[in-house]
C-alpha cells in the first residue's frame, strides 16, 4: 500500500466556491446524489456543470499503465466509471488492454463513449458482479467517499476482492482545518471525509492494500 499521484497530470479545476455555496441547499443536494441528467450536464451547482470527453484522461492513463505495468490482455476494472472517459483512454493508450466499468448512473451509461459500448456494467460498488481476483488492477476515482463511513468499508473489500490488492483509490480529503472548510462549502455527494489518517485506519479495518491519493479542493 503506496501513497500514490496519478493523477497529477489532471489540469486543475476552477472552481466558484462562494457560489456553490450560496446555491447549495438539500433539494440540490439531493438531485446531485440521483446522479442523473442534473448532475452530469446540468448546471454547475447540482455537479459537474457539463462532463464532456476531452482527452484529459489520457495522460492520467499513461501513468496508470506505467504504475501498474499492465499489458495487452490484462484485466482493468473502473469503479465509478460515470460515462467511461478513464476505460477508453486506457484502451488508447495501451491497446488490447481489457478495460471494463461500473457505475450506478443509469444516465452516464446511457451517454457513454462509443468506444466502451458493451465494457459498463450497471451496479452497485458495494457488490462488485465479478469473481475474486478476476481483473489484474481495480481503479476507483472519486467514489468510495460517496458511501457513509460503514457502507465504504465494504466497498473497498469489494475492491481488494476483485483486484487482490492490486488497486487504487482517490478519495475527498484536506491536509488543513481551512482546506476542510473550502471542501465542506463545495461537496454535493460526499458522506464521508475525513483527514489522511482517517482514511488510513478506514483502510486498514477494511484490509484494504492497495495504492491511494486524495483529491484536495483549494
Amino acid at each position: 500500500m503506496a501513497e500514490v499521484d496519478l493523477l497529477r497530470a489532471l489540469p486543475k479545476v476552477k472552481r466558484n466556491i462562494q457560489k456553490r455555496s450560496d446555491a447549495k441547499d438539500p433539494a440540490i443536494i439531493a438531485t446531485a446524489r440521483e446522479y442523473g441528467e442534473k448532475y452530469f450536464d446540468g448546471p454547475r451547482e447540482y455537479g459537474y456543470g457539463g462532463y464532456r470527453y476531452d482527452g484529459r484522461w489520457i495522460p492520467v492513463a499513461r501513468d496508470i499503465v506505467a504504475h501498474f505495468n499492465l499489458k495487452p490482455g490484462m484485466r482493468v476494472l473502473d469503479v465509478g466509471c460515470a460515462k467511461g472517459f478513464l476505460v477508453k483512454d486506457l484502451m488508447k493508450v495501451c491497446p488490447g488492454l481489457e478495460v471494463f466499468g461500473l457505475d450506478i448512473s443509469y444516465y452516464a451509461l446511457m451517454h457513454c463513449e462509443p468506444e466502451v459500448i458493451g465494457r459498463l456494467h450497471l451496479g452497485t460498488a458495494e457488490r462488485l458482479p465479478f469473481p475474486d481476483r478476476g481483473f489484474d488492477c481495480a481503479l476507483s476515482i472519486n467514489t468510495v467517499h460517496d458511501f457513509p463511513r460503514s457502507r465504504a468499508v465494504g466497498v473497498l473489500r469489494e475492491i481488494e476482492r476483485v483486484s487482490g490488492g492490486h488497486a487504487f483509490i482517490q478519495v475527498d480529503s484536506f491536509y488543513t482545518s481551512q482546506q476542510k472548510e473550502i471542501f465542506e462549502s463545495w461537496v454535493l455527494c460526499a458522506q464521508y471525509y475525513d483527514f489522511p489518517n482517517g482514511w488510513k485506519e478506514l483502510f486498514q479495518e477494511a484490509g484494504y492494500s492497495g495504492d491511494y491519493y486524495w483529491t484536495i479542493i483549494e
